[in-house]
């Protein structure tokens, strides 16, 4: 059975029941969203290396550019770490993948341990590895992430981590079924890892400008890479190929890409989500796939506070990539500087200190959380600001008010429930989504 991605507000409202499981984790959440701020803050270890210890044993699971990035970055972050599998669901992608690793770091992986096709992942899982890192598109992660903890690996996923509500909720169940067995999960909300940010993050979480009011996030550049068809590629082959242009594959850009500064804006705001999300978009230069190249959302977090939320791939427009958060006694961009309400400089970030790339300092962590024991678990606040990306999607989809109420509750599901093979499938067909088309 195969599901569209196409959803109206009716349809999406009847899809919305939720059994004792789904209920205590509502509840879990929502009381974790209204948790007060003023505690000691938990921000990353920014060392320049990882410490020494037993080897580590890694394996990659997707190997396109930012899979075979995350194994070099996991590679370079400490010594006695190795890469010792691969596995994907293209044996080209794998085979560039591997002999580019090798050429950089000096890492080969044994042939033996190159795994092809829709299980690859498990072949790979129960091969002799500690550490699986995950980047396949993100409609496999909660799939992948829970054949991990099933089988006691330590875990490093890509963002984001879920392309619909019961996605989301999958990785919140598994997230915590980690912790409960002392599993380290780091993700690739890279922001969190970015000397910067974590700078300004420090003074604003101790009341720099005030009590957020307001906010605005931005991810607007040029159009993505895309993969036009190919004669000999089946419809779910030309799919895999294209996932960042599907919806039921990536979550569209919005939840693919803008998750990063959404997750930034709910950082800063200690850890609170939108409550709801109004928005629109729409599409006018996209060259495949089913979404859309520009949205804007207007999340409403607790105490009224309005984030406008920006995010467009299309060639030739102004881009910005960025956050800017305004308190009541001053404003910031999250990153670089600190204005009092005068707009007098406070702090800026002192651009000459000498940091690490934020995708080479998330693997430091995680090399770093397990062999001191000191367990980290980041995937349950990824999960939240996937949901609030998803909110925003939806209701430009639906031109409807979402609430993460009613997220929490949704059976929305996207993509067909199994993939056993590269054939055919009516979702090359799907139709962009019409608001007010209810």
């Amino acid at each position: 059975m195969e599901h569209s991605n196409k959803q109206t507000r009716r349809e999406f409202l009847a899809k919305s029941a939720l059994g004792v499981a789904g209920m205590a984790i509502t509840a879990n959440w929502l009381s974790s969203c209204t948790q007060g701020s003023k505690k000691e803050l938990d921000v990353p270890p920014l060392l320049n290396r990882a410490p020494d210890g037993e080897t580590l044993r890694a394996g990659l699971v997707g190997c396109g550019g930012r899979g075979t990035g995350a194994a070099i970055d996991f590679l370079n972050a400490g010594p006695n770490l190795e890469l010792t599998a691969m596995a994907d669901i293209f044996e080209d992608k794998l085979s560039d993948s591997r002999k580019s690793i090798q050429k950089q770091t000096g890492n080969e992986v044994p042939k033996e341990n190159c795994f092809v096709g829709f299980g690859a992942y498990q072949k790979l899982i129960d091969s002799d590895v500690d550490v699986v890192l995950l980047a396949t598109p993100p409609y496999f992660r909660p799939l992948h992430f829970a054949a991990c903890v099933d089988a006691n690996k330590q875990v490093f996923m890509e963002k984001p981590v879920a392309v619909d509500p019961v996605g989301v909720r999958s990785i919140i169940s598994t997230a915590k079924r980690a912790e409960s067995l002392g599993l380290n999960v780091m993700t690739g909300t890279h922001y969190h890892h970015e000397k910067s940010r974590v700078e300004a993050y420090k003074r604003i979480m101790n009341g720099a400008i005030g009590d957020i009011v307001a906010a605005n996030c931005y991810f607007n550049m040029g159009q993505l890479w895309y993969k036009k068809r190919q004669p000999e590629w089946s419809d779910m082959e030309a799919m895999l190929r294209d996932w960042v242009n599907w919806c039921w594959l990536s979550g569209d850009h919005i939840v693919e890409q803008h998750v990063h500064n959404i997750d930034a804006i709910s950082w800063f705001m200690g850890g609170k989500f939108p409550e709801s999300a109004v928005g629109f978009g729409s599409r006018h230069r996209r060259l495949t796939g089913d979404q859309y190249d520009n949205f804007s959302v207007d999340f409403v977090y607790e105490g009224d506070v309005h984030v406008h939320s920006m995010c467009r791939q299309i060639d030739g427009c102004t881009n910005n990539v960025s956050e800017f958060l305004r308190g009541t006694k001053g404003y910031s961009d999250g990153r670089t500087f600190i204005n009092n309400s005068k707009g007098e400089p406070v702090w800026s970030y002192n651009e000459e200190e000498k940091a690490n790339e934020p995708h080479f300092q998330e693997q430091i962590h995680l090399v770093t959380a397990i062999r001191r024991n000191e367990p980290v678990n980041v995937a349950e606040f990824t999960a939240r600001s996937t949901l609030a990306a998803i909110m925003g999607r939806i209701s430009a989809y639906t031109g409807q008010k979402v609430t993460r109420e009613e997220m929490m509750k949704s059976n929305l599901r996207l993509g067909p429930e199994s993939i056993a093979s590269p054939g055919s499938s009516e979702l090359i067909n799907s139709k962009l989504p019409v608001p007010g088309s209810d």
